[in-house]
């Protein structure tokens, strides 16, 4: 397999699932080779709960991924959510060095650099910077300056910052799965680039991830993130509703979910063509439902759910978003979900699915928002994000990964435990900076 500059993967860390995607991007086209999916354990709520049971789940995500692709997989970039980000304004200015006061790429990183030096409790770190603009004596709403004249450089954006415990137990996961991560992405900002348009971006409007444990809630407004929260609410409890509902196990509950799931009551079938069996749990009786039935059940808790979005909305700021709602996740997919959120929330809906071949369903969105913003965004000089695969060779070379990954899980509690003001710098790399590299 001829791996070119243009391969990325991308670790997508969920509460129901735990998903690889391989990719290849050309321009803003992606061609999707490899796609790796497993059971997500360990996680709850969107936060890890049990380092082993996580990073069983990633080495079997890549394990699916790498028999697709037939190639080994050894780098990946890793989405970042939760209700541990959060954001501050900042400000940096500098004197441009260059002796025929040319902007260049040291300037940008200086200035960039200069906008971090701030204050941060010591139980959080510094992920990355949103520049917002950059000022140039005096001249504003600059979005690159590189190659213009000036003498002074300023630069406003936001910053972003994280839980420092969490992304290092999210490292350390990673790492004992034998992987080594290119650069760690805020996964809200990104999904947002392959789901929203600029339109909408500066309208204002709301992202919604229904995910598997919780829903993430992201704002944007005049082009910019200005916000993102996790409620703890998912298709998960969807499932637990109707494992209770129907009787029957949560396994069961689940597929009835996807497949004869319906979100609006009002649209929903109560025509007994489109009944469905489900096996009550702990005997061998069938029972019926209709699909009416069935909405009756999800409709509340995803009614619920869109209540508690818009309650966060409120709580940022904003009563209206002319851009309206976007809906990504698997939940999303549900039939009727579109008209049960356009009544809850009184504005425009619609829902993001990617549109590249294999992977035009809403879940992949986050996936697929990563590869792209990796390519896109974070390619700067001296660091490479594309993806190390290499082809599969002997029973040596099998087993010589095995023990790398054995050498990895051994070695990273030492390198995590370091405490020291850039440890975990060394594996979060600025990953904003090089918006304008």
């Amino acid at each position: 397999m001829l791996v070119t500059q243009s391969t990325y993967v991308t670790l997508d860390i969920g509460s129901s699932s735990v998903r690889v995607m391989v990719g290849e991007v050309r321009r803003d086209s992606v061609n999707m080779i490899g796609v790796g999916e497993a059971k997500s354990r360990g996680i709850k709520k969107g936060a890890i709960v049990d380092i082993d049971e996580t990073v069983n789940s990633i080495k079997e995500a890549v394990e699916k991924a790498e028999r697709m692709i037939n190639a080994s997989i050894n780098h990946v970039v890793v989405g970042i959510t939760g209700n541990h980000i959060q954001m501050q304004r900042c400000h940096g200015v500098v004197a441009v060095s260059s002796e025929d006061r040319e902007i260049g790429d040291e300037d940008v990183n200086r200035v960039m650099d200069t906008a971090q030096v701030v204050s941060i409790p010591p139980d959080r770190e510094i992920i990355g910077l949103v520049p917002k603009q950059f000022i140039l004596d005096s001249r504003d709403e600059i979005k690159d300056p590189r190659g213009m004249i000036g003498v002074r450089l300023e630069m406003e954006g936001t910053l972003i910052t994280g839980s420092k415990s969490t992304i290092l137990n999210m490292l350390r996961c990673v790492e004992r799965a034998g992987l080594e991560i290119a650069d760690i992405l805020l996964q809200p900002l990104a999904a947002g680039d392959v789901a929203l348009s600029e339109d909408e971006k500066a309208l204002g409007v709301a992202l919604v991830d229904l995910g598997g444990g919780s829903t993430t809630v992201t704002v944007f407004d005049q082009g910019d993130l200005v916000g993102t929260r996790q409620i703890p609410v998912g298709g998960d409890h969807i499932t637990n509703d109707i494992s209770v509902g129907f009787k029957t196990s949560k396994e069961e509950a689940d597929l009835v979910k996807l497949n004869n799931g319906h979100a609006y009551v009002p649209t929903a079938s109560d025509e007994e063509d489109d009944s469905f069996e489900v096996s009550k749990i702990g005997s061998r009786e069938q029972q019926l439902f209709t699909q009416w039935q069935l909405a009756n059940i999800i409709e509340p808790r995803l009614a619920e759910t869109f209540e508690l979005v818009d309650k966060e909305i409120k709580r940022m700021g904003y009563d209206e978003l002319p851009g309206g709602f976007v809906l990504i996740g698997g939940s999303a997919k549900i039939p009727g979900i579109m008209e049960l959120a356009e009544e809850i929330f009184d504005q425009n809906v619609r829902i993001a699915i990617p549109d590249y071949i294999g992977v035009r369903e809403p879940y992949f969105t986050n996936g697929i928002g990563l590869m792209l913003f990796a390519h896109k965004h974070m390619r700067i000089q001296g660091k490479d994000l594309s993806a190390k695969l290499s082809q599969p060779g002997h029973q040596e070379q099998q087993g010589s990964k095995q023990v790398k990954r054995e050498q990895v899980k051994k070695e990273t509690p030492a390198r995590n435990q370091s405490g020291g003001k850039g440890s975990v710098k060394d594996k979060v790399s600025n990953m904003f900076k090089s918006f304008f590299e």
